[in-house]
């Protein structure tokens, strides 16, 4: 999924696919299906051939504006953001209160370089009453802040979105990332502490636990931690992590 390259841990909020969107009883049963096989096409790592389905069902329906969402995830999947971000704009022509839309809209502004731009979607998502996870535009404006380096801003707003949502990993090791750029390596811990509390078994928040004890000192701690990430993601990014870390930690 496309991201947001930056420093440290933190990544931009992935492109939301759009799985159990709902489809509506006028939408025509051949732009459903095509539409739906573009979503299974996107899913599976495939986004050439999704983007091919998707400019089919807009071309049977052109006033559904999830499938202009779809088209500009394929697009922006492809690195085409000017495409992705015409598609996401003609989106939220038809449904303007489309949210999540603004998010993406947000993410491939900023991929194109047009930061204020995408900046400004992000706030227009965090301040619309409509929005039902206004958690996520907050990281996202969070996430900016952090990449600017204006860290006070990047730390209020990983704080505004844990607010929000306690149960959303993203934002805690935002803050714990912010709160490291600024020196707060106690702070940091914290922040991590507080979110594996709330979500015990997430890896990368039990990788970026562990990591954390083990600068601190606390190398049994971080053992454990790192355990834990290493045997919940034993395939995944974080688990492998933990692992090359653990072989590098004195025996106990």
């Amino acid at each position: 999924m496309v991201r947001i390259a930056a420093s440290g841990r933190a990544t931009m909020v992935a492109l939301a696919v759009l799985g159990g969107a709902p489809v509506f009883a006028q939408v025509k049963p051949d732009a459903d299906a095509t539409f739906n096989a573009g979503l299974a096409h996107l899913r599976e790592g495939r986004p050439a051939v999704a983007l091919e389905e998707f400019k089919k069902a807009v071309k049977l329906d052109p006033k559904n504006a999830h499938y202009y969402k779809g088209l500009g995830l394929a697009y922006a999947q492809q690195n085409k953001l000017q495409d992705a971000i015409e598609a996401f704009r003609k989106g939220l022509e038809l449904n303007p209160y489309y949210v999540d839309m603004r998010n993406d809209l947000g993410t491939v502004l900023i991929l194109a370089g047009r930061r204020p731009e995408g900046k400004a979607e992000f706030m227009a998502a965090f301040n619309d009453p409509t929005n039902p996870m206004p958690e996520v535009a907050a990281r996202n404006l969070g996430q900016a802040s952090f990449e600017d380096r204006n860290y006070a801003d990047a730390i209020n707003w990983f704080r505004t979105s844990i607010s929000r949502n306690k149960a959303y990993p993203d934002s805690y090791l935002g803050l714990a990332d912010s709160l490291l750029a600024t020196g707060r390596q106690d702070e940091a811990l914290l922040a991590l502490e507080a979110g594996v509390k709330e979500i015990p078994a997430h890896p990368a928040l039990l990788l970026a636990l562990g990591e954390a004890y083990q600068r601190a000192g606390r190398l049994n701690d971080a053992r454990t931690r790192l355990e834990e990430a290493a045997r919940k993601d034993p395939a995944g990014p974080a688990g492998r992590r933990a692992l090359d870390l653990l072989k590098g930690m004195p025996s106990r």
